[in-house]
Order: C-alpha cells, then sequence, then structure tokens
C-alpha cells in the first residue's frame, strides 16, 4: 500500500471514530459531564506521557522550547478540554444534531478566521460559503427560537484551537502530549474530590463505568494520533474532505438512533451549511485542479 493510500486510510478511521462518539459518551450518560471531562484529561495524558515519553522515550524540552511555549500549551490545552467538555455535556443532554452542525461549521469558521488573524484572502465562493452559513444560523435563532449556542461553541473553540496551534508551528504529538499534562493535576483534584466527598462515579464499583472512564484516554488519543499519521502522508485538503466524515455519522447517530428532533429549522440551517460547504468545496477542487496543471 503506498503512504498516500495509508494516509487516505489513517484519516478515514481517525473521523469514523470521531463520528462514532455519541454513541461511547451516550453509554456514560449517567455520569456527570464534569466528571467524564476529568476522566478524559487525566487518562489522555497518562496515555500520551506512558506512549511517547515512558514507551519512545521522547524527550519534551527537544520539541517544546521556553516558557512561552509551555504557556501558550496551557491556554491551547484548556481551550481542547472546554470543546471536549462541551461536546461531551451536548451529547448526553441530547443535542447531537447541535454539536453535528458545529463540526459543519467548523471549516467555514477556519477561512474565517484565517481571513481575521492570519491575513488569508477570501475569494467569492468562501465569501458566498460563509453569507450561507451565517443565514442557515440566523434562521435557525429566529424560527427555532434559540440561537445554536453549543454549534458556534464548539466550532469556534476548535477553530481557534487550530488557528494558535498553527501560529505556534510545534509538532503535534509533544505539543499535544504537554497539553495532556498540564491538564492532568486538575483533573487528579477534581477527581479525588468527588471520591472523598461520594459523589464519584467510581463510588458506584460499577466496573463497565470504571472501564468505560479508564479507556477515555485512550479514545480520546488514538484517533488524534491517526490524524496526525493521516496528516504526514496526505495534503490538508484531502483531510478537509475526510472531515465531514465526522458530523455525518454524529448527525445519522442523533437522528436515527436517539431520534433526536428534526424541525423545518434543522432541515433549512442543515440546508444552508451543506450548501455553503458544496460551494467550499467544489472552489477547493477547481483551485487545486488548476495548480496540477
Amino acid at each position: 500500500m503506498s503512504e498516500y493510500r495509508k494516509g487516505l486510510l489513517y484519516g478515514l478511521l481517525c473521523y469514523c471514530i470521531w463520528g462514532l462518539f455519541p454513541l461511547y459518551w451516550r453509554l456514560l450518560e449517567e455520569v456527570d459531564s464534569f466528571e467524564i471531562l476529568a476522566h478524559r484529561m487525566l487518562w489522555s495524558g497518562v496515555f500520551m506521557v506512558t506512549l511517547f515519553v515512558g514507551i519512545r522515550r521522547m524527550r519534551l524540552k527537544d520539541h517544546i522550547k521556553g516558557v512561552r511555549q509551555w504557556l501558550m500549551l496551557l491556554v491551547t490545552g484548556t481551550l481542547i478540554s472546554f470543546n471536549w467538555g462541551l461536546y461531551i455535556w451536548a451529547i448526553n443532554h441530547g443535542y447531537i444534531l447541535q454539536s453535528s452542525l458545529g463540526y459543519y461549521i467548523n471549516p467555514l469558521v477556519n477561512v474565517l478566521l484565517g481571513y481575521l488573524f492570519l491575513h488569508e484572502r477570501l475569494n467569492r465562493a468562501q465569501t458566498v460559503a460563509l453569507l450561507l452559513a451565517l443565514a442557515g444560523v440566523l434562521y435557525f435563532t429566529i424560527d427555532y427560537g434559540s440561537f445554536p449556542l453549543i454549534s458556534i461553541g464548539l466550532a469556534f473553540s476548535f477553530g481557534i484551537y487550530g488557528l494558535m496551534k498553527k501560529k505556534m508551528g510545534l509538532n503535534a504529538t509533544p505539543a499535544l502530549t504537554v497539553e495532556t499534562i498540564w491538564m492532568m493535576p486538575a483533573a487528579l483534584v477534581y477527581i479525588t474530590w468527588l471520591c472523598a466527598g461520594g459523589q464519584s462515579a467510581l463510588n458506584t464499583f460499577d466496573w463497565l463505568t470504571w472501564l468505560l472512564l479508564l479507556l477515555a484516554g485512550a479514545v480520546t488519543a488514538i484517533p488524534l494520533l491517526l490524524y496526525g499519521k493521516a496528516a504526514e502522508r496526505i495534503t490538508l485538503t484531502a483531510l478537509g474532505f475526510l472531515q465531514y466524515v465526522s458530523p455525518t455519522g454524529q448527525f445519522l447517530i442523533g437522528i436515527f438512533v436517539y431520534k433526536e428532533s428534526f424541525t423545518t429549522a434543522h432541515i433549512v440551517c442543515f440546508a444552508c451549511i451543506w450548501l455553503g460547504l458544496t460551494v467550499f468545496t467544489i472552489d477547493i477542487l477547481k483551485r487545486l485542479k488548476r495548480t496540477e496543471i
């Protein structure tokens, strides 16, 4: 198998896992979302440190240099933890469709952030795509009676996280390891406090809950590692196309597995987003074809 095909396989596996995440987190719906987040933060750190510091003997100081980079990774670690927490809360409170909408919007948010902070110019197709996304969100807000705060929160938190990582220019693996190391102490303190007060899911001694919480670290880290392997082998454009696998999986799970309400407001909003993404994708294909010529 060629390296490019391996990259496509890694990317597809990564986004398929992310697309199936609602099924995993709903198994823990009886556990408080903040406790799930704490376990996800703690065991992700344990997994990353064990794998890349303990097994591979990676020296973080060879990759992360200076106090500024360590502090920036504290900020990005906090940001991605917020994204994880909001996502878990949304899944376990019946907002799977809103979470999928957030990740459909995310590629367009990346374009907007690139324009605002990286001085990347917007062409006509990208402008149209952004306006269509904005129209969909506004219609949903007016007709449904509530602003899709979860969707916007997920899209912008992940978008800003990606923007900061891009500007830092660090290798993804040691950067993620440091981010999780920063988050581990707070997560450990919170879990200990819950256990001491008899409020933790661990106090129930339910082996399945224990196992699911323990595996939260690997479940979090493995798709991120697959993403890194894919990014090494294929273009970001190809990764961008594969990205739609994840919210599509969440969307289908929300409707057909958990029977979430799909109103006219949802239909119009998603239609605008999908149309915007179609315009965006066609524009990328045209520019890619011109480049190849």
